[in-house]
């Protein structure tokens, strides 16, 4: 295998806009999953869609995303860096298109998964890029670039596709990818540095292991979305999780025994490495979550549409924005370990904040805990990069890549089907709980839905028992998935604490080569000068 070119120690200007295009496609594949999620009611009434097979619109584009993610390593030795975005982005772009034509919901599928698996490549071949391009010094600086668009585009999602829904129809959800796509496609293989492929790499493929990691990863996401409303002993959700696990195993198995495996689990060695996945797979549930609930509360408990969401969410983006100079300023001068833990704090505090809020919260309310959560965010995202990425071989960094951005996406599925799962499994019980004690003129509880105690204690002559409760029972079912959501704040602030207690275990500082390798490499430039200066070795 050709060992990655080491990165210019300054890069140049092509380089630089080359990465910036490849945010672009970062950027265009996560907006994509935010703005479809709003306009799924218009995309289904304009198919017609039954509501059960709706869902599928996202679940195809979110399984092949993540079956694609962890093969970012083998396709970048296949194709290399330059040409497996080019690639990627092209195909993604006429998925786009395909999309936006589609008249029946299974065409529409079809694109989705190729949307989902081009897409899915997009994400961590740019946190690879920044290792392959760029020299140490400035990791920090592309990280910052790298990381802000990875966080900013699901949090303007929601106002891009509520605006786009509210003011064109719904295939320009997918037609806004295709100028970018092309300027990204057509300019970027001039501006990428050259690297040869190896399509040899492509006769050497596991076909054996790529089932195994297909069916473990879509079986997983599967069982994530099945749990929630089945429930996690459901024999279905059981069904599809061990088929996963089972899957997994051998699937390591093959990996660990073969000579061209088609994953690389030799970086989870590293510590470091590690202990970087995981806070991750810890960012991940909360990120993701967050991103999920928030809509959640303020469409069904505060009745906004989808662009009134995305303007309040707004918030968080734009405290990304004001805290990544920051990071970028702290990243490399302070021990990454402190950074981190840091984020994770200011991550589980805003997350907390937001499990007090009542059931009549709204910006004001959700300013601050936004706030903090956004700042937090990019102190978990860029550092935690760094510990795990920054100290790896140039050789491994495309799989580890795959990895890492793989794990901080699985934490999102678990985060999202954990939300889920409280919100389901709570929220009935919270009813009823009101609904014992309005039947017992508890005061309080009328307060606590919006009910007027003068309604509860005296009611209206002339209204019956079942307008009575026709009248109640919308207030009841927002205040009890109220306090659901609050508890599901809770449980990702949780989460945010334990990403908090695994920091100190990593390592202080990347792990680096041996002081007298660091000092050979050093001294390579000037000794190759003097023996060109002494002429060829006489014979």
């Amino acid at each position: 295998m050709t060992e990655p070119a080491a990165p210019q120690e300054t890069p140049s200007l092509a380089t630089w806009l080359g990465f910036i295009l490849m945010c672009v496609g970062m950027f265009m594949a996560i907006l994509d999953i935010q703005v479809v999620a709003t306009s799924l009611p218009t995309i289904q009434e304009a198919l017609g869609i039954s509501p059960d097979a709706m869902s599928w619109v996202q679940t195809a584009y979110l399984i092949a995303e993540i079956i694609a993610i962890p093969l970012t390593g083998l396709l970048t030795r296949v194709f290399s860096l330059r040409w497996l975005f080019v690639g990627a982005v092209s195909i993604f772009t006429a998925a786009s298109l395909g999309c936006a034509m589609s008249g029946s919901f299974h065409v529409l599928l079809a694109f989705r998964v190729l949307q989902g698996f081009f897409g899915g490549l997009l994400i961590p071949v740019v946190f690879s890029a920044v290792f392959l391009l760029f020299p140490p010094r400035l990791h920090a600086v592309a990280t910052t670039i790298g990381g802000v668009v990875a966080v900013l585009a699901p949090t303007i999602g929601p106002v891009v596709g509520g605006f786009i829904t509210n003011t064109w129809s719904w295939p320009w959800l997918f037609l806004i990818n295709i100028v970018p796509g092309i300027i990204a496609a057509v300019a970027t293989p001039s501006l990428l540095p050259r690297e040869r492929m190896n399509l040899l790499e492509l006769d050497k493929l596991d076909m054996t292991a790529l089932l195994l990691l297909a069916v473990s990863l879509a079986s997983l996401e599967l069982g994530l979305k099945e749990a929630p409303k089945g429930g996690w002993l459901s024999s279905n959700c059981i069904a599809l999780l061990v088929l996963s696990a089972s899957c997994l195993t051998l699937l390591i198995q093959r990996v660990v025994a073969s000579p061209f495996p088609i994953l690389r689990l030799g970086s989870f060695q590293r510590r470091s490495f590690t202990l970087g996945c995981l806070s991750s797979f810890c960012l991940g549930i909360g990120l993701f979550g967050s991103v999920y609930l928030m809509p959640v509360f303020l469409a069904f408990v505060r009745g906004h549409d989808a662009f009134e969401i995305g303007k309040i969410m707004l918030v968080t983006g734009v405290a990304q924005l004001i805290a990544a100079p920051l990071v970028t300023a702290l990243d490399g001068k302070v021990d990454a370990r402190l950074l981190t833990a840091f984020g994770f704090l200011l991550f589980g505090v805003g997350l907390a904040a937001s499990a007090f809020q009542p059931a009549t919260a709204d910006y004001q309310e959700m300013f601050w805990p936004q706030v903090v959560r956004g700042v937090g965010i990019m102190f978990c995202l860029l550092p935690p990069t760094r510990i795990a990425l920054g100290d790896l071989p140039q050789a491994e960094v495309a799989d580890a890549s795959g990895l890492f951005n793989l794990m901080r996406n699985l934490g999102g599925a678990i985060g999202i089907a954990l939300v889920d799962t409280i919100i389901y499994g709570r929220v009935g019980i919270h009813a009823a709980a009101f609904r014992d004690r309005l039947m017992a003129g508890d005061v309080a509880a009328a307060k606590a839905i919006g009910l007027s105690p003068e309604l509860l204690l005296n009611r209206p002559r002339g209204v019956s028992q079942d307008a009575a409760i026709a009248y109640v029972r919308p207030l009841v079912e927002k205040a009890s998935l109220a306090l659901c959501v609050n508890e599901a704040w809770t449980l990702l602030a949780g989460i945010a604490l334990l990403g908090f207690i695994l920091i100190p275990f990593a390592r202080a500082r990347p792990e680096s080569p041996a002081p007298r390798v660091l000092a050979l490499e050093a001294a390579q430039p000037a000794l190759r000068r003097r023996l060109e200066q002494l002429g060829p070795r006489p014979r």
